[in-house]
């Protein structure tokens, strides 16, 4: 018995008309037997669970560089932080859970180390080649960089969600629109969860106009703006908020860019990663053969080098740029006997 068709029928009678079906996908690039257990959706999900690029997560930053301590966020943490308040959305709505922890697990599968620092760095060294973005190197990683150059040959509704994920994207299936909206309340409320921690603010700090909307812990805020979201989307072909918690999500993310992310502590440490992802970027420019084998063989298929030493600086950890920075540039210990 075919697993996989129950679970698709069961789709067909329980989701909502504006969910993605995935008997109906649009497919994948490159055509391949489908699995008799697992939907295609399901099938994506497991594969971005089992890749690289998801491991590598665990050792990228979220917001603050090397923190000491191990209760701050990572890639990886935030990732499935996103997942669970996008699942909680679309299982509510009626929505394909499937597809929409997919797109969660994956959209920040091509960040830099050291955050939006790092990001910024190449999208200044990569600007003859068009720039750089994390959403667009997320999709290039699942499509060409993992699976030593063969790709996950992710469905196309999956690969949608992931490009469009930014605040300037514009996901054109429901789940995707989940996502994009779940992954800024998620990073909003854990990155004031995590600047309390580190002492760059106190619980008294956060403006008392948006305290009075949606409480003031971490898990009432997000309570407030799932509940808000669920309300607002219920039976609609959109997903959305209510123009006060807009509002108050927007006003909270301008209160986090000013005291936080633009800081003269964060401003600080942002010009060391800088400083390593710039360094880095020029030594493999000019010596490319040190780089590891699987990208060596991008360049024998005909990647550009320049192309080649952007995917490489991208996909390495906050811990091995260090080392790789340490390694490359900083004079070792050595004694005469």
């Amino acid at each position: 018995m075919e697993y996989r068709l129950f679970q698709e029928e069961l789709e067909e009678k329980t989701l909502s008309q504006f969910a993605a079906k995935s008997a109906q996908t649009r497919g994948r690039a490159k055509a391949e037997e489908k699995c008799d257990i697992r939907t295609d959706f399901q099938r994506d999900r497991d594969r971005i669970i089992h890749c690289k690029a998801f491991r590598r997560m665990k050792h990228k930053t979220q917001v603050f560089i090397s923190p000491e301590g191990d209760h701050y966020r990572t890639r990886l943490t935030h990732t499935l932080e996103v997942s669970q308040i996008a699942r909680t959305i679309s299982r509510t709505l009626r929505l394909n859970e499937d597809l929409t922890e997919a797109i969660a697990l994956g959209h920040d599968l091509g960040h830099t180390p050291f955050g939006h620092a790092g990001e910024r760095k190449l999208d200044e060294l990569c600007k003859n080649m068009g720039g750089f973005a994390h959403n667009e190197q997320s999709l290039r990683m699942v499509d060409r960089l993992e699976k030593d150059g063969a790709g996950l040959n992710l469905t196309w509704e999956v690969r949608d969600g992931i490009l469009n994920h930014r605040t300037s994207g514009s996901p054109a299936t429901l789940e995707g629109k989940v996502v994009q909206l779940s992954d800024k309340i998620a990073y909003t409320n854990h990155d004031i969860d995590d600047a309390i921690r580190a002492g760059m603010l106190r619980p008294e700090d956060i403006p008392a106009e948006y305290v009075a909307v949606i409480g003031g812990t971490s898990s009432k805020r997000i309570n407030a703006m799932i509940r808000d979201t669920i309300q607002n989307s219920m039976g609609k072909g959109d997903i959305c908020m209510s123009p006060q918690m807009r509002q108050t999500l927007m006003g909270l993310r301008a209160f986090m860019f000013q005291r936080v992310y633009a800081s003269p502590v964060a401003l600080a440490e942002h010009k060391k990663a800088d400083k390593i992802v710039g360094d880095l970027f020029a030594y493999y420019m000019d010596h490319p053969d040190e780089m590891d084998e699987e990208f060596l063989r991008l360049m024998a298929e005909g990647e550009t080098k320049q192309q080649t030493v952007c995917d490489y600086v991208a996909c390495m950890t906050d811990r091995f740029a260090v080392a790789r920075f340490k390694k490359i540039f900083i004079p070792e210990e050595w004694s005469v006997l």
